[in-house]
């Protein structure tokens, strides 16, 4: 009989399953972490627990929180499970599982709750995973957005906040006001300089409530950038089902990501941080070509498979992965037009990651699906895509490829797959994508029109020409067949046009 997820049960649980050689006594808050979903468990919480198993920067514990509705929800799920939870890497060799014992708290979803405890000394880091379009930034100009409405809102109202950047300040202000060291704030999102997106974001909305406290936090807050890596599926019954059926574990709310684990982060903290070094943290003095490298491959090839891959009717990503045709494009898109953006790394292959990444996208364990990495494209093609072709433009690289993605794209954003099915577009910006998608049978190249993910782009007459060009064969030809063009090479892609 499974054993439902608490402390009292942990002694209970099978021999198979790894727990904490600490307790929850040994456990003290340091780190307030806002945005507890499946990935922040997978990776930051994964090397805090390995730290404090090796009896190790204890007084580093998570305390979780939430700013969105849905967090609630989420910590209603990990409260009545004393805040554990099993983590099962997808090994395709060996399952493993393993129960993290290193959030000791959750606050309620509640401004003044998360403002009280920022200002608490004890707590040293604040770190994030809010997602890429969570931090306010402005696709026209890159800065922070000063006319979003939740932003305005907090503008007029700081001392009642409802963004997390509003409720940074105000525990910066109270932290200031006290005469106490300020927290660090660490970004975990998969963004291109995340510290520097952060601090722009802390920085512009201070900027409209104080700018004696903006010129404080400028002064004496750190914000590292990091780079962060492992593939992380959302929890469904399925893997609930799994924990239950496979580990004996009654777990509302487990996580099941892949066996890699990957962190580089830039060695600079306000007030001190755990000895992540001792638990596989590659602390760098530069984390930019990093970052890079994994946003353009790793990032970008989720992209680069996940819009091809509804469009071919694939439901999970190592389908799609093991489907050689879009095999095939990745790996030529990477090796010829993402990998020649890229700085050098001592000591670091890029041809070998990518490999690394072809491999671990095909992995059958991992359920991750389709229309996961689909989401919110408007927002995560500025972030893994365009910068990429940005810089290959500027090179005067090699871009069919390039465009080739964001005509893909497009052509997903039309709603309906090769077969006809409908596709969900799941996407703040869903109406404009669509009206502009459905206009390029007429424009070819009227999806780039849309000001506030292209930006200028537009007015690239390089990039327009090849858009277009992929954009009349995908709507003459399926998709397969123009990957198999583009992969061929100039004289295919000139037969199919």
């Amino acid at each position: 009989m499974a054993q439902k997820l608490t402390l009292a049960n942990l002694p209970k649980l099978a021999e198979t399953v790894a727990r904490p050689s600490y307790g929850r006594a040994d456990l003290s808050a340091g780190i307030l972490h806002i945005g507890v979903g499946n990935f922040h468990r997978a990776h930051q919480a994964v090397y805090l627990d390995r730290l404090f198993d090796m009896g190790e920067s204890r007084d580093w514990a998570i305390v979780g929180a939430g700013v969105k509705h849905f967090d609630q929800a989420t910590r209603d799920r990990l409260e009545g499970q004393d805040w554990l939870s099993t983590i099962v890497e997808l090994d395709p060799d060996q399952l493993g599982a393993r129960v993290n014992g290193a959030m000791i708290d959750f606050l309620p979803v509640d401004p003044a709750a998360i403002v009280a405890k920022l200002a608490d000394p004890a707590i040293r880091i604040v770190s994030l995973t809010v997602t890429e379009g969570g931090y306010y930034v402005d696709a026209l100009t890159g800065g922070f957005d000063t006319r979003h409405p939740e932003v305005q809102a907090d503008a007029g109202a700081p001392a009642s906040p409802k963004t997390v950047f509003g409720m940074i300040i105000a525990g910066l202000r109270a932290r200031r006001d006290a005469g106490q060291v300020p927290f660090t704030v660490m970004s975990c999102d998969n963004l291109p300089e995340n510290g520097h997106v952060a601090r722009n974001s802390v920085l512009g909305m201070a900027r409209l409530v104080d700018a004696d406290l903006a010129d404080w936090i400028a002064d004496n807050v750190a914000f590292p950038n990091g780079m962060v890596d492992c593939i992380t599926p959302a929890t469904t019954d399925r893997e609930r089902a799994l924990v239950r059926d496979r580990f004996g574990i009654e777990d509302a709310a487990p996580v099941i990501c892949e066996p890699f684990h990957q962190w580089v982060l830039e060695d600079h903290f306000t007030a001190g941080r755990p000895a992540l070094e001792k638990v596989g943290v590659e602390f760098v003095d530069n984390v930019t070509p990093y970052e890079l490298m994994k946003l353009r491959i790793l990032n970008g090839g989720h992209a680069a498979i996940a819009y091809v891959g509804a469009l071919l009717g694939h439901t999970y990503s190592y389908e799609a992965m093991n489907d050689p045709d879009i095999a095939a494009w990745y790996a030529h898109l990477g090796r010829t037009e993402i990998i020649p953006t890229l700085d050098p790394i001592a000591g670091v292959d890029f041809d070998a990651y990518l490999t690394t990444c072809i491999a671990r996208f095909g992995n059958t364990a991992v359920a991750d699906t389709v229309a996961r990495l689909c989401l919110d494209g408007s927002n995560r093609q500025p972030k893994f895509i365009l910068p990429t072709l940005r810089d290959a433009l500027a090179q005067k690289g090699a871009i069919d490829g390039l465009a080739l993605e964001i005509a893909l794209w497009c052509r997903f954003c039309a709603a309906t797959a090769d077969a006809g099915s409908e596709l969900a577009l799941e996407d703040e910006r869903a109406r404009a994508l669509s009206k502009a998608a459905l206009a390029t049978r007429d424009t070819p190249d009227a999806f780039l029109g849309i000001t506030d993910v292209f930006g200028d782009l537009q007015r690239n007459a390089r990039l327009c020409a090849a858009f277009s060009d992929w954009m009349q064969m995908l709507w003459a030809h399926d998709p397969r067949t123009v990957l198999r063009a583009y992969v061929a090479g100039p004289e295919a892609m000139r037969k199919l046009a």
